[in-house]
């Protein structure tokens, strides 16, 4: 496995496991399965948030990762939750996996916010200091630790008009050791919202698939620069195979780290081939 240093004395590898799918659209024991799938090929970068499992992927992760931890680089993301339908929903969880499983692979189309279902379990919070805090505070209990390597805000639909008091609030985090690096996570067509403010976290998280919508422009713009990419499979060119698309992005992206969902062990493996 190849191994990326997007900031300073984080070595993330070029190939990340996305977490979102844990504990919502897959179960814990192929969850676990995948994680030590992903440990063994050296993948150490997970990418998590508050809400990914309907809010339960974080307590998952930290404990299964719980003794490797000084091994791995952690990133979690605040700006969503689950809410009280999330809770009530859990016990249908495996139905909703059958039904999902039935209906077969899902297109790779852009989901919004406003057509993805999963937004009914979901609130979204006010982007300020106090709820960044109350919401990091959680992630640490769930992870079993004590800091976080990145930090995100997670794809807020609107200007963050409190983004000097946030970022007062992360020097406070960082300088206490529990915050590493601090990052907003955003996808590609909101970019304008963030622009007064986006120079000054450290990094930058975003959606990008070979031949997506602008994709030669964003190349032109962020190529020779640190990043983390998700979502490298959905969109873009769909005659790409999944091996395809990762090799162009790495390619193209030399310095960036590009988080992919990964839940069958030989996919996992044939994935990291790739990451040499």
């Amino acid at each position: 496995m190849r191994y990326i240093e997007i900031y300073n004395g984080i070595k993330s590898s070029a190939l990340a496991f996305g977490c979102s799918s844990i504990l919502g659209a897959r179960n814990a024991a192929d969850s676990k399965r995948a994680i030590d799938a992903a440990l063994s090929e050296g993948i150490n970068h997970f990418d998590l948030a508050r809400s990914y499992g309907y809010g339960d992927a974080e307590a998952f992760v930290g404990k299964t990762i719980r003794d490797k931890r000084k091994d791995l680089v952690l990133a979690t993301k605040f700006g969503i939750k689950a809410n009280w339908k999330a809770q009530l929903f859990k016990p249908l969880k495996p139905i909703y996996r059958k039904l999902k499983a039935a209906k077969g692979p899902a297109q790779t189309v852009a989901q919004t916010a406003s057509t993805n279902v999963a937004d009914r379990f979901h609130d979204r919070l006010i982007i300020n200091a106090p709820n960044m805090i109350k919401s990091f505070d959680e992630s640490l209990k769930a992870l079993h630790t004590d800091y976080i390597d990145y930090f995100f805000v997670h794809e807020t639909h609107q200007t963050i008009t409190a983004m000097d008091e946030v970022l007062e609030a992360v020097s406070k985090l960082k300088n206490q050791g529990k915050i590493r690096a601090f990052g907003l996570a955003f996808m590609r067509h909101q970019f304008d919202l963030h622009q007064n403010y986006i120079e000054q976290v450290d990094v930058w998280q975003f959606d990008c698939s070979p031949q997506a919508y602008q994709y030669e422009e964003w190349k032109q713009k962020r190529a020779d620069k640190p990043n983390i990419l998700f979502s490298p499979l959905s969109g873009g060119n769909p005659s790409l195979k999944a091996s395809e698309k990762l090799s162009t992005l790495q390619k193209d992206f030399p310095k960036s780290v590009i988080i992919s969902s990964m839940f069958n062990p030989e996919h996992i493996h044939q994935n990291s081939k790739l990451f040499q």
